[in-house]
């Protein structure tokens, strides 16, 4: 065994040996390792020999022998080629690295592309679901984020009861001039109609206190023309215009009217509770107080609401049609439409009492800085006067900052004849001051409610034009529910008065654009071609004839044309640019008008978009347009 022993050693030492002293390529690697292996086997093939087989051990040695001999010259020769191809791989190494660089490069490129690419999928699909979830969230009409304010019931045996059993069609949510005004329309044409206010006690709001000629003809047009009686309303035949010392007056076109027709203006809060004293006056009217606190929806279709009364009580109401006008507070409405809801600026209002403003009966407009002042008369012996501060924060009233803005920056911008009136209303102290709101209307047509009045749609109140756009749509959808005897089929109704969201347009279009559009231009700028614009408007209305009628007339709700407020806006524009083109053009005075255009296409034409191209200038061309009432 010893011997064995010592010639495999010998075996072992006679290999290494042989291994050559330089570095060995891979092949040379790969080659000596299959031989390492070979003596391997060799060596425990007979390494189980016993010490007396010394012929077999002689044997056993002269085969390794043999095989290392026959190894060694397969070596030998693999040597020879591994030298031989070594000295030409070292050669071809830098176009190898320059290969292996390349191939680096279009797998790193590669991987880049399968990066973006699974980005640009995950982009898509994110798109893609929310398409169909804002899809879906449309064709319920209900958002899929429910909360408190929308609440699943199950009726036991298909039907749906009032908590004190009383039956209604139409359930109608705030008492305001559009809960009112639509609650008496629709009791006088039979339906049984309960009203559900949170406060019945007389408002009192420094906004919806002039009702223009449009609205005032749409009052009479439901009946409601005495509201404004007994409550020391004042008549209003235009409007009076200042800037920089200069006035001009611009009138109601009421000559083709009966001598009654004009504009009014009042409180508020006498106005409402006239109201609320004529729809309670039919029998089939229910005005009650409480608080909706949640819309009933089963299966998609609102049947009705959870109210809380005035002594606590949770109740539930039911009706085929549910119709939410609790203003522009409405915690309702994010479930009926999609509120883009806008703060451009605030109101602060003050009462100024025995004033006589320069234009008897006329609402004034001061051109001031930084923003518009109104004054209108709402009673006999009282003026409103509502000062615009741009932006969402107003000047503390408590801390005596609100009273140092109105003395030192708005006073003496302020008529004359007026001034004594305003300081004496700053110092009386009863100051208050309210947001502006503006939002396009944007609904999710849902069966079996709907929405109105300012919980539906705002613009700036500048012009007035929102109680005009209330009784403008409390007509429409008087017309559309008149063929209509059941109002239990929530789906197709739903189906039948999307028309009235085409049917709306033309005038609740106009005047939301003209006072988006007007607030713009009259607030003042740094900018030269807005203050141009500004400048341009003044002169403009006050040429006269139809350069301030048709306007005015557009202002009034007397002819609600969206192409003509186009037009008559773009006519200001180009009427701005001749100003400053006249009586020599410099390169100066071309840019400033190529400004003006351009800003007035910015004030404008979002807008427009906003309220909807297609429905505002085409409704023809829309297919609710011509939507039939349901056979039912």
């Amino acid at each position: 065994m010893s011997n064995v022993s010592t010639d495999a050693g010998e075996l072992s030492t006679l290999y290494i040996s042989r291994l050559p002293s330089w570095f060995l390529s891979t092949s040379q690697k790969v080659q000596e390792t299959h031989l390492a292996l070979q003596f391997c086997k060799a060596k425990r093939k007979h390494s189980s020999f016993s010490e007396s087989s010394n012929k077999q051990t002689s044997t056993a040695v002269q085969e390794i022998r043999t095989v290392d001999n026959r190894e060694n010259k397969e070596r030998d020769s693999s040597l020879f080629l591994s030298r031989s191809t070594s000295s030409l791989g070292w050669r071809c190494v830098p176009l190898f690295l320059f290969l292996f660089g390349i191939q680096r490069k279009k797998k790193e490129r590669m991987a880049d592309w399968y990066l973006w690419a699974w980005i640009l999928c995950s982009t898509m699909t994110l798109v893609v679901l929310r398409g169909s979830v804002l899809k879906r969230r449309k064709g319920n009409g209900i958002s899929a984020t429910r909360g408190e304010s929308v609440k699943r019931v199950l009726a036991g045996n298909g039907e749906f009861r009032s908590a004190d059993g009383s039956d209604a069609d139409v359930i109608v949510v705030g008492a305001g001039v559009a809960g009112s005004a639509l609650a008496h329309t629709l009791g006088k044409d039979g339906r049984r109609v309960h009203v559900i206010e949170r406060d019945l006690t007389e408002p009192d709001r420094i906004v919806g206190e002039l009702l223009q000629p449009g609205g005032y003809l749409k009052l009479i047009e439901l009946g409601l023309e005495d509201c404004v009686e007994e409550i020391d309303a004042q008549k209003v035949f235009g409007y009076a215009l200042f800037k920089d010392g200069k006035h001009t007056r611009l009138s109601y076109p009421l000559e083709n009217f009966h001598s009654d027709v004009s504009g009014r203006s009042f409180h508020n809060g006498r106005f409402i509770q006239r109201m609320r004293e004529k729809a309670a006056s039919l029998p089939n009217v229910r005005l009650e107080q409480g608080t909706v606190t949640s819309l009933l929806e089963e299966k998609g279709t609102i049947r009705g609401v959870q109210y809380k009364t005035k002594d606590g009580r949770e109740l539930t109401a039911f009706a085929p049609l549910t119709i939410v006008c609790d203003g522009c507070f409405s915690n309702l409405r994010r479930f009926l439409c999609n509120p883009k809801v806008d703060v451009p600026s605030c109101f602060v209002g003050l009462v100024l009492e025995n004033c006589h403003l320069p234009y008897s009966n006329h609402g004034h407009v001061i051109l001031a800085d930084p923003s518009p002042i109104l004054f209108y008369p709402v009673s006999s012996t009282e003026v409103r006067c509502l000062v615009d501060i741009p932006g969402q924060k107003v000047p503390s009233i408590a801390n005596g900052e609100m009273t140092n803005y109105l003395k030192t920056i708005v006073a003496h911008q302020v008529p004359p004849e007026i001034y004594d009136s305003f300081v004496a209303a700053i110092d009386k102290g009863n100051i208050r001051s309210m947001p502006n709101r503006s939002m396009p209307a944007s609904p999710y047509p849902t069966p079996g409610a709907l929405l109105m009045g300012d919980a539906f749609n705002m613009r700036h109140p500048l012009t007035g034009g929102g109680m005009t756009v209330a009784l403008s749509d409390i007509v429409v959808l008087r017309d559309l529910l008149r063929p209509l005897r059941d109002l239990n089929d929530g789906p197709n109704l739903c189906k039948y008065l999307e028309s009235f969201y085409t049917l709306r347009k033309p005038v609740a279009s106009t005047i939301n654009t003209l006072a988006g559009a007007l607030y713009k231009v009259f607030s003042a700028s740094p900018d030269q071609a807005r203050k141009e614009m500004r400048q341009a408007c003044f002169d403009y209305l006050s040429l006269g004839g139809v350069f301030s009628t048709g306007p005015i007339s557009l202002l009034s709700g007397l002819n609600p044309h969206p192409l003509s407020l186009v037009m008559h806006f773009f006519a200001v524009a180009i009427y701005g640019i001749g100003r400053l083109l006249v009586p020599f053009p410099s390169p100066k005075r071309i840019w400033i008008g190529a400004r003006l255009i351009t800003g007035a296409s910015g004030i404008i034409f979002p807008i427009i978009k906003s309220e909807g191209v297609r429905q505002m200038f085409f409704p023809a061309t829309v297919p609710a347009y011509y939507r039939a009432p349901p056979l039912k």
